[in-house]
């Protein structure tokens, strides 16, 4: 255990030291899901697991409620594995590194997983307190929600007895959260041709990292710098001066995260290369001095590099390059009523070269199912245009508002008597698995809240620590006000 286990509330920080020892990536969430198990078993409560591998614990009313109306508490199991490129880290078997960064914790070089991890150690802790005050209890602990939301998808539609849930994946303090856009992803692949490397040729590559990448719901207002797409555009106007050859491009990893680093590696004609170096570092720092306010740490480097493999021909080359500069990412339409929330955006999440094809995910959201076709076809016509062959999953329901829910009344009541101010209300331009579980659950009433997390999905995460126990205060007395 960690200086973690001394934090407070102290029976919840205990589980989330624990937890921080347990791989739980996206597909990967066995082992934390038997612990689960494990603490059901430990303090006699029936648990169910699902075949896809969600669990379900169920804990009886404390005396004298056995009456009250049922309440679900909900988080998943999964986090989503990030690091920076210079850290030597194995996700599956290795332990996050806490550390203290002012009021907040984060880890070191990784990502944190309090996204959804402090939600998961709140559950068990409320698990294993015997002097708590609540109504029938069931904790529901779903899976891969980061990398397709697939235990809320899978979810039987009768496997929840109560009718109130308390989502505990909002990462905004002193903010209940009533909706949620609906999302997908759209995989492309475009063929490319390759030619053996021209005589006199010489290997550069290109590198781009320090951006702050992050969750491409909530912070894609923020105007962060996609690394992917920064890296095309500078090659793009490069090639509209030279010619040269791409070897490799490769950037971004999770659908659900803004790429922070970009990578690609050409070739030139040597009499040529000190025109491109001089060309793509002026490229570079232009772009840099534009997003200096949001990517302060915005770094470019060019090398040389031997390239023996065979490079992209002319034409593939210069299609890459359009393909992907033509493919959109970003916030595409915000709301017209609520001031500063996205309607609708799209996230270039991930762009892979390979021997014969180029891979593109995408992955897009909206609050509306028109605003989602829209962008998606979009999409569509840029991959058309170049040959591209499209893979698609269905887009997960969103979560329609209830501004008369009487979770509502009860939380806001409770956080203004304990804060001293009200909170804001509102929707979030992100998946929670509410959408979906509200869809399988006729008459659910939901609310989603959590403490204040930044820079989720990114090795910068973290958890601001007081906000943690403001949190789990409302929690339990949310459960003590409903019970």
């Amino acid at each position: 255990m960690t200086f973690v286990s001394d934090l407070e509330p102290k029976i919840l920080w205990r589980y989330f030291d624990k937890i921080l020892t347990i791989p739980r990536g996206s597909k990967n969430e066995d082992q934390m899901r038997q612990y689960v198990i494990s603490e059901a078993e430990k303090h006699g409560l029936d648990y169910i697991k699902d075949d896809i591998g969600n669990v379900v614990v169920r804990k009886p009313a404390s005396a004298g409620h056995e009456n009250a109306a049922g309440i679900v508490i909900q988080a998943h199991l999964d986090m989503v594995n990030e690091k920076n490129s210079d850290v030597e880290f194995d996700f599956d078997k290795d332990a996050l590194i806490p550390q203290l960064d002012g009021d907040f914790l984060s880890a070191k070089g990784t990502t944190l997983g309090s996204d959804n991890g402090i939600g998961v150690a709140a559950m068990l802790a409320i698990m294993s307190d015997t002097s708590l005050e609540h109504g029938p209890l069931e904790f529901l602990f779903t899976i891969d929600e980061e990398t397709g939301l697939t235990g809320a998808q899978e979810l039987g539609d009768n496997l929840l007895q109560g009718r109130q849930l308390l989502n505990l994946d909002t990462e905004e303090e002193n903010s209940l959260c009533i909706g949620c856009a609906g999302g997908g992803d759209t995989r492309i692949t475009v063929p490319v041709n390759r030619m053996a490397k021209p005589a006199g040729a010489v290997g550069l590559e290109c590198k781009l990292t320090g951006l702050k990448g992050g969750h491409s719901g909530c912070e894609i207002h923020m105007q962060k710098g996609n690394a992917v797409k920064l890296m095309v555009r500078a090659l793009y106007a490069c090639s509209e001066e030279m010619k040269f050859n791409i070897v490799d491009i490769a950037g971004g990893d999770k659908h659900n995260a803004i790429p922070r680093e970009a990578f690609a590696t050409v070739v030139i004609d040597a009499a040529a290369k000190d025109n491109f170096i001089s060309k793509i570092k002026a490229q570079m720092a232009a772009i840099a001095e534009e997003y200096k306010s949001v990517e302060p740490d915005f770094t470019f480097k060019v090398l040389d590099t031997e390239v023996s493999e065979n490079v992209l021909d002319d034409a593939s080359s210069q299609m890459l390059l359009n393909f992907a500069q033509a493919m959109p990412h970003g916030v595409i339409a915000m709301n017209y009523h609520i001031p500063g929330l996205v309607d609708t955006s799209t996230n270039f999440a991930k762009m892979t070269l390979n021997e014969d094809s180029i891979y593109v995910l995408m992955s897009s959201r909206s609050a509306f199912d028109s605003g989602m076709n829209a962008i998606r076809e979009r999409i569509h016509a840029v991959a058309g245009l170049v040959g591209g062959k499209l893979e698609e999953s269905d887009a997960y329901p969103g979560w329609e508002p209830n501004i008369d829910s009487r979770l509502l009344k009860v939380m806001k009541e409770l956080y203004t008597k304990e804060t001293g101010k009200e909170p804001e209300v509102g929707a979030i331009h992100a998946g929670l698995e509410c959408g979906i579980i509200g869809a399988k659950y006729d008459g659910m009433d939901m609310i989603s809240f959590g403490p204040q997390i930044d820079f989720p999905h990114s090795p910068d995460e973290r958890v601001k620590i007081d906000t943690v126990d403001v949190f789990y205060k409302m929690l339990l007395k949310s459960l003590k006000a409903l019970a």
